[in-house]
């Protein structure tokens, strides 16, 4: 004969109730599913919330994206004035 489930909280549980653990058994799918990332308290002081930081991330991508980087060619032609000017 079954036992009866019951809802209530017993006074004790052993270790045997919950069956055999399993390390890091949901680690990969947490990971998938999050990106959580801790600020150190100077920074949190300046962007004290979830807003504040992705507007302040979105704008250093902005810029970066704005940032002109010379390209090779010319970084390349300065480089051979420079050193053609020893001769």
């Amino acid at each position: 004969m079954k036992k009866a489930k019951t809802d209530q909280l017993r006074s004790e549980y052993l270790r045997e109730d919950f069956g055999k653990g399993v390390r890091g058994k949901y680690y990969e799918a947490y990971r998938k599913g999050t990106n959580v990332v801790l600020l150190s308290p100077d920074v949190a002081k300046v962007f004290p919330t979830e807003k504040a930081v992705n507007e302040a991330l979105r704008s250093l991508i902005h810029l970066a994206e704005k940032t002109a980087r010379p390209s090779k060619r010319s970084a390349g032609s300065a480089r051979g004035r420079a050193s053609g000017s020893g001769m």
